[in-house]
């Protein structure tokens, strides 16, 4: 899946930049993605990811046969990062194959919310 991941990238960044909102980082694991972008002034963050998953999901679809089952969860996570913090996010966000050979992504994202006092039921996490 690496070159298809490599082309998912670039055109995640180019599906973002159309949405006003540069990437400045995107990477991906065979579960989720990680994108760190410049939120649009013009576009809610419900519309971008709205945007995002639809033409995305049509793209890879096109990608080949071990693709055409391929759809987001219908869910996402949306934090904000502090411009100090822009190079460390977009390391870890390069590091992800590294990172998640330790920790799963939903672990990981239980951690996250809790670290942050952010609220969740587990039903309603899990696609």
């Amino acid at each position: 899946m690496l070159p298809v991941r490599e082309h998912l990238h670039a055109y995640l960044a180019t599906v973002l930049k159309n949405q006003d909102s540069p990437a400045l980082k995107v990477g991906s694991m065979s579960d989720h993605v990680h994108a760190l972008f410049r939120l649009s002034k013009n576009f809610s963050m419900a519309k971008i990811v709205e945007e995002v998953k639809t033409s995305s999901s049509k793209w890879v679809k096109t990608q080949g046969r071990a693709f055409s089952n391929l759809h987001w969860q219908s869910g996402y996570g949306g934090f904000s990062v502090s411009a100090a913090d822009v190079e460390e996010v977009v390391e870890y966000i390069a590091q992800q194959e590294t990172h998640h050979r330790v920790l799963s992504f939903q672990d990981e994202f239980r951690k996250l919310l809790e670290a942050h006092g952010i609220a969740y039921d587990e039903r309603y996490v899990w696609d």
